[in-house]
């Protein structure tokens, strides 16, 4: 019985060391989604197959996405994943969270908006339920942070103005970003984030803080506020008001 047990131990260890060898040697290029999950729950999980296991967790989360989405209590339900090798899954995506967020910080991403993009949708682009994050630059479009703001279905009545505004000035933010998803994949702004948007553009105006731009993320794409012209329109509605 012991020889079998050997036999298996020494199988599984060998595909474990050929899957990290080829991620040594190319990356990710050529791995299925599974295979990288599986990577992931062998970083510690001694002497077990963990392909089942990982193929187990593509099928209840649907993709590789919902697989870094899900939370720890939801990956311990799966058969051979538990607190100990949901760790690497749980680490590489806040290591990515981190990573990402670093890229950002004390650049223009105003000119240049791909690594805010890349921030963006992968902290609420696949979220199974919506997430408004504010992302706040000083007066040299620099980013000096960026949090989550509001969760949950965001309306009107939902998103404070006067919460922004604390954020903001507790930064000492010159401008603002904003971002939230829409888990449907749906990007068209709906009516409540059109009146969303107009509530904080003239908030924000009141206390001298700029407006850059509303993004709403989804697996369809982005929808710009700024890009269709709906920031400078909802300016200039505030300025008639003020004159």
């Amino acid at each position: 019985m012991k020889i079998k047990e050997t036999a298996r131990t020494n199988k599984g260890e060998g595909h474990r060391e050929r899957l990290r060898d080829k991620f040594l040697a190319g990356g990710l290029s050529g791995f299925h989604d599974y295979e990288v999950i599986e990577l992931l729950l062998s970083l510690n999980t001694p002497r077990k197959d963990c392909k089942p296991s990982a193929k187990l967790l593509m099928k209840r989360f649907k993709s590789f996405q919902g697989v870094l989405e899900a939370t720890a209590k939801d990956l311990c339900l799966v058969d051979g994943v538990g607190k100990a090798n949901s760790l690497g899954i749980l680490l590489i995506k806040a290591v990515a969270e981190r990573y990402l967020k670093a890229r950002i910080l004390s650049r223009d991403v105003v000119k240049n908006s791909d690594d805010l993009m890349d921030y963006l949708n992968h902290i609420i682009g696949y979220k199974a339920k919506e997430h408004f994050v504010g992302i706040f630059l000083d007066a040299k479009n620099r980013v000096i942070a960026s949090e989550v703001l509001f969760s949950g279905s965001l309306t009107g009545s939902s998103v404070y103005p006067r919460e922004v505004i604390i954020h903001a000035l507790a930064h000492q933010a010159a401008a603002v970003i904003f971002a939230h998803n829409h888990p449907s994949g749906d990007i068209s702004p709906s009516t409540s984030d059109l009146q969303i948007t107009k509530k904080l553009v003239f908030a924000l105006n009141y206390v001298g803080i700029t407006v850059h731009e509303h993004i709403i993320t989804g697996s369809q794409g982005f929808f710009s506020f700024a890009t269709r012209g709906l920031i400078s329109t909802f300016n200039s509605e505030f300025d008639q008001i003020n004159e």
